[in-house]
């Protein structure tokens, strides 16, 4: 807007050295810009649908009795934040480093956060547009979030998502006891990305579903191998074995009927208690001898 009196007897705006308006006489070839009023108290312009580009000096002249006079404002023009660049959904192996992008603009410059969507939270990670992970662990999977703030508008908010691959591991795998002639069922409960195929094997024989009365069900995180009618042949130590593209691991279970006597652990405790009790008996042969 421009004020202007009864002594005016020209008007004009300019748009740093370009001229815009002259009176009622349209200068400027842009339609956007359009005279908003032009009577004796005001000479006002309006400008449609404001770019960037459009930041920056307007000045209105007026000629009063022969002196020019000259009004200026400088228009700031802001513009919300907004992501234009983000990195895509990435699969990574454990151990491996990570870099993830985030690129925003805004007017003024937006400030670009990332947090980790874990379960525990939110968790704060930096105030970049790049994002470093050096050796990421399986803890570190999971949804990040790129944030960019500037206060003309709400935020604007993209996420990526991080899959963290890592070998398998058993995490509970309990001897059990089962009477003859009742239901026995082992259980192999094994965490990996990509997620474990299963195998059981008796001794070095490997089990197949559906032969010798026992079906093997693999669902996710859990396998189980179940005995529909426990024979005394049922008895015994049984290996789970848990294999994904990076590895595999295994676990020693025992399926031991009423009043056997067991440890409740795995193979390998069983193996070093006998270990132990051979080399107390040969510390005794010695001294004996």
């Amino acid at each position: 807007r421009c004020t202007v009196d009864d002594r005016v007897t020209r008007v004009a705006w300019l748009n740093r050295s370009t001229i815009l308006y002259a009176g009622n006489d349209k200068w400027s070839i842009d339609n956007r810009v359009v005279i908003l009023s032009n009577t004796k108290t005001q000479y006002s312009i309006k400008i449609h649908n404001v770019d960037v580009y459009d930041e920056g000096p307007y000045t209105c002249s007026v000629q009063t009795d022969n002196h020019p006079k000259t009004s200026r404002v400088h228009l700031i023009v802001q513009v919300p934040p907004q992501i234009v660049n983000i990195s895509s959904d990435i699969t990574v192996n454990e151990g491996s480093s990570v870099t993830l992008m985030c690129l925003a603009f805004g007017r003024p410059e937006p400030t670009v956060t990332w947090r980790h969507l874990s379960g525990k939270g939110q968790g704060f990670v930096s105030e970049d547009e790049y994002l470093e992970i050096t050796g990421i662990t399986r803890e570190q999977s999971g949804e990040y979030e790129c944030s960019a703030v500037n206060d003309v508008a709400v935020p604007d908010v993209r996420k990526v998502k991080v899959t963290v691959n890592y070998p398998p591991y058993i995490s509970n795998a309990k001897n059990t006891g089962a009477s003859v002639g009742q239901k026995g069922i082992l259980q192999c409960e094994a965490s990996a990305v990509p997620v474990a195929e299963f195998q059981w094997f008796k001794e070095d024989t490997r089990l197949a579903n559906g032969l010798e009365g026992v079906r093997i069900e693999s669902k996710g995180r859990l396998s189980t191998l179940t005995f529909f009618n426990v024979s005394e042949k049922d008895y015994g130590n049984y290996t789970c074995v848990a294999t994904n593209k990076l590895g595999n691991t295994n676990a020693s279970i025992i399926l031991y009927g009423p009043g056997a006597v067991h440890d409740g652990g795995n193979a390998a405790s069983r193996v070093v208690a006998g270990l132990c009790l051979w080399a107390t008996l040969l510390a005794r042969l010695l001294l004996d001898f």
